[in-house]
């Protein structure tokens, strides 16, 4: 979110956004579950114009055992966007500060969904890798490691999904793309637990109204119902490609 006045361009034009959406629509998606072959779980994203791929890694012994816990298994998250990923980051290589804590609030996530009570001394450690970026990355990254752990067999209380929602001029929209994310008037990512709605993750960027707030919640929980129902489609279809293969 930000970028100067002067400069700022028109997000909204004959009453729909840039891209054509309406302003509660999601760009188009798809998931594919069990991409790579040498993780324990994976999932690839195709959410509008960003490419994720995130992969799972365990319960396994947990490096360094300093890092255990004997009552749980401790998780791990790096969240990372290719060099190539857009152009703000061309050239770049290694975590900064952004990444670092976008993982931080992807781990808090799946603390809370994933019985890691089950599996004591050791760790579960998830890779999300953006290899294009357009804007709601770290949404688009949970809703993709959601479907990598499942794959995984890691059993959790959920499936969360994430999205964001924000505010241009008297609107609210949902799902920023990275235009609208940089210039809206305000930015809000959630990730929820669709069974119970309850929710995992709201950040904001920007300042809205208890009614605009209200709004966004209930527009991110609505098209949960979308994003869960492709979620599991893709574990579905990765077991039925497994039984077809003999695996």
């Amino acid at each position: 979110m930000g970028g100067s006045s002067l400069n700022k361009p028109e997000l909204i034009i004959h009453g729909k956004r840039t891209d054509g959406r309406e302003f509660g629509e999601l760009r188009k998606f798809r998931i594919k579950a069990g991409i790579v072959k040498n993780a324990d779980g994976s999932a690839y994203l195709e959410w509008g114009n960003n490419r994720i791929i995130a992969a799972v890694y365990g319960p396994r012994e947990a490096m360094p055992k300093h890092s255990s816990d004997p009552a749980k298994a401790v998780i791990k998250c790096r969240y990372a966007m290719a060099p190539f990923s857009s152009l703000s980051e061309h050239g770049r290589s290694g975590p900064n500060r952004r990444a670092t804590e976008i993982s931080k609030v992807i781990k808090e996530v799946f603390e809370n969904v994933v019985l890691t009570q089950e599996f004591p001394g050791s760790e579960i450690a998830i890779f999300i890798e953006i290899l294009q970026g357009d804007g709601g990355t770290r949404a688009a990254g949970i809703t993709a490691a959601s479907v990598a752990l499942a794959a995984a067999g890691i059993p959790m209380k959920d499936l969360p999904f994430a999205v964001s929602a924000g505010r241009i001029k008297d609107k609210m929209v949902l799902d920023l793309n990275m235009i609208e994310d940089n210039y809206s008037d305000s930015d809000m990512p959630l990730a929820v637990s669709p069974r119970n709605n309850e929710i995992l993750l709201l950040q904001m960027d920007g300042g809205l109204t208890k009614d605009d707030l209200m709004k966004g919640i209930n527009m991110v929980v609505e098209s949960g119902k979308k994003i869960t129902e492709a979620q599991r489609h893709a574990l579905k279809e990765m077991y039925a490609d497994s039984g077809e293969n003999g695996v």
